[in-house]
């Protein structure tokens, strides 16, 4: 996989993230910890994103 390849596929997970973070913060009855652990991964995936970009 060429690496304009992985940051797109990055980038969409990380978009993906994005959506899922907030149908769970709208939904009654979800777990904090699950929310916060969503936006650990979330800040990991912006994290490699920013690295393999520089």
């Amino acid at each position: 996989m060429s690496l304009n390849a992985h940051l797109e596929t990055l980038k969409k997970k990380h978009r993906d993230m994005s959506e899922a973070i907030e149908q769970a913060q709208r939904a009654p009855g979800v777990d904090g910890l699950e929310v916060a652990a969503m936006k650990k991964k979330k800040m990991r995936l912006k994290e490699e994103i920013n690295r393999l970009s520089d």
